[in-house]
């Protein structure tokens, strides 16, 4: 699938034919995220809810060769990667739409989960057991050799029950093995390493080698974003942010955080790469302090009674699982019941 210049090629695009979805079996229902590239909906895969990303060929003919490029690859990692925190891929097709298909995770992006929750702040048992999560998703990925590129809250989903977060969205991942070079426009400014980027990148666009650290340092500004509930380097445009990283090796404050936690995000997000840890070590870090701070199983006292009907107050840990359990107000199953009968192809006259 490889081509000879390191890119996937859609003329190169093989795929397992148990991978191989059937066009006129899908059903495209509501819109539930888009990027630019990209748009995601609801919908049914053979009576299955799933989660469906169209793909936008793109206009020029450099444009639509890098984009299935794009697709070809990503569809290449998702059929090969499988674990519990990332998003269970389903299948594909690439005639006559580039279309993939994975679960439905109703919980809601990362980012619209946190800015619900704001001015609270997470527990911090429920943040940490978070960032196992994406770590243990990051260490499958990097086991295979794929280095994500675009780590963020919205590449991050949570499931409905709200209690585990999977990875999606390997539009930017690449082989590491390819040592691809990487220009400045890939992934989001905020979250991107600081090797990413010299004033001559950052000006003109040239390309700069890179490793899997990259997603180290990503994850420990999302770890620092989960604990603080803030958005990181605040006050700061996406590229002012870049170059405080870069160039004034800046970093958002970790003076408030427990010591533990913060040697660990400290130690992520150095500046020399190979100083960072890799995730199977943040993820021991991380379980270790969990278990410091896990309280011992409650003794349950005799003959104590309380209403069923008390109300919690609103910072009680309980009351997060009340909020926000999909990106958009819930008018989805109406909306699917009538989109249902019409096909995959019947919306793309809306969308295009």
């Amino acid at each position: 699938m490889e081509g000879s210049n390191g890119f996937y090629s859609v003329d190169e695009f093989r795929l397992d034919s148990k991978w191989l979805i059937d066009p006129k079996n899908l059903f495209v229902g509501p819109k539930i995220g888009e990027g630019a590239h990209a748009k995601v909906y609801e919908g049914k895969y053979r009576n299955q809810n799933v989660a469906i990303k169209i793909v936008h060929r793109g206009e020029t003919p450099e444009e639509i060769a890098k984009r299935e490029g794009r697709f070809a690859r990503e569809v290449a990692m998702l059929s090969r990667v499988q674990h519990r925190n990332l998003a269970k891929f389903i299948g594909a097709c690439k005639d006559p739409v580039m279309v993939i298909v994975t679960e439905l995770l109703l919980g809601g992006t990362l980012r619209k989960y946190l800015i619900n929750l704001r001015p609270r702040s997470l527990d911090t048992r429920v943040a940490v057991g978070f960032a196992i999560d994406i770590a243990r998703a990051m260490d499958c990925l990097h086991s295979h050799g794929i280095i994500h590129r675009d780590l963020k809250p919205e590449n991050l989903i949570l499931t409905a029950d709200q209690k585990t977060v999977k990875l999606v969205d390997f539009g930017l991942a690449r082989e590491e093995s390819l040592t691809e070079m990487m220009t400045a426009e890939t992934g989001t400014y905020r979250w991107m390493a600081p090797e990413l980027y010299s004033t001559v990148t950052l000006r003109h666009g040239e390309k700069k080698h890179y490793n899997h650290k990259v997603d180290v340092y990503s994850f420990a500004i999302v770890f620092w974003e989960l604990l603080h509930n803030r958005l990181p380097f605040e006050g700061m445009s996406n590229l002012q942010a870049a170059y405080a990283a870069a160039f004034k090796n800046a970093r958002p404050s970790a003076d408030e955080l427990p010591e533990d936690l913060a040697l660990i995000i400290t130690s992520c997000w150095k500046e020399d790469p190979n100083a960072r840890p890799n995730f199977s070590q943040i993820a021991q870090m991380l379980l270790h302090y969990l278990s410091t701070i896990m309280p011992p199983e409650p003794a349950i006292p005799s003959h104590v009674f309380t209403s069923e009907n008390r109300v919690l107050p609103p910072e009680s840990p309980g009351t997060s699982s009340l909020m926000a359990v999909r990106d958009d107000t819930d008018t989805g199953g109406k909306a699917m019941m009538e989109t249902e009968s019409r096909g995959l192809f019947c919306c793309f006259h809306h969308c295009y």
